[in-house]
């Protein structure tokens, strides 16, 4: 119980490192959220303009996710971790960067994190769903959009695949499906603006003072 209790902790640790706020620091940017959407995710550091800064956020983000699962997923049986240590492991990592212990509980929608924990789990099961986020992100250029509907089909291919390309875990299954509800919920506002006809596109620059901020 012990060993559970503490990879679920360092999971949440390391979920809760927002690069967004960090990298931009390191380069010298504006404070992602000072600007456009005040969200710390790779969306929003793309409204500086700085393409470099928001592709390291979004890998970074996504790596955090995906090392603590993986390991668990390779190495937790040979570490006599308990079942429900990579369902643990995997939540931990996401609320982590949703509410960051470091950054005052405030973080971002969890898109890239998601996505990392999803390729820690399985490859393939990243592949599908990072395939259908840029299936709809091409084509509505809305990365909310293509979001909200990665997160509907994640716990949908997670229970397709089960059993066939990998081993189908309640735990596991529940753990998707909580984030996806989570990433739904944080998406609440620009579910608004989308049917308002008023969510920003991808690589939209950052607002002005003037210019009421985007939810992406």
């Amino acid at each position: 119980m012990l060993s559970l209790v503490l990879v679920t902790v360092v999971a949440y640790l390391l979920g809760s490192l927002s690069f967004a706020v960090i990298i931009s620091r390191v380069m010298g940017l504006d404070d992602p959220r000072s600007y456009g959407s005040k969200n710390p995710g790779a969306t929003n550091v793309l409204r500086s303009g700085n393409r470099r800064a928001a592709i390291l956020t979004l890998l970074f983000d996504a790596l955090k996710g995906w090392f603590p699962v993986f390991l668990v997923n390779v190495y937790g049986e040979r570490w006599g971790l308990p079942d429900g240590a990579l369902a643990c492991v995997s939540l931990g990592a996401f609320v982590g960067h949703l509410w960051p212990v470091f950054f005052r509980f405030v973080g971002g929608k969890g898109v890239a994190t998601a996505a990392g924990v999803l390729f820690g789990l399985s490859p393939w099961l990243g592949l599908a769903t990072m395939a259908t986020w840029l299936i709809v992100a091409f084509f509505s250029r809305y990365s909310s959009l293509a979001a909200l509907a990665a997160s509907l089909f994640a716990p949908a291919y997670y229970l397709w695949g089960g059993e066939v390309v990998w081993p189908l875990d309640r735990g596991v299954l529940l753990a998707v499906a909580a984030m996806s509800a989570l990433l739904l919920w944080r998406h609440k506002l620009n579910i608004t603006r989308l049917l308002a006809g008023q969510e920003s596109r991808i690589g939209q620059k950052a607002a002005n003072p003037q210019t009421p901020p985007s939810s992406n």
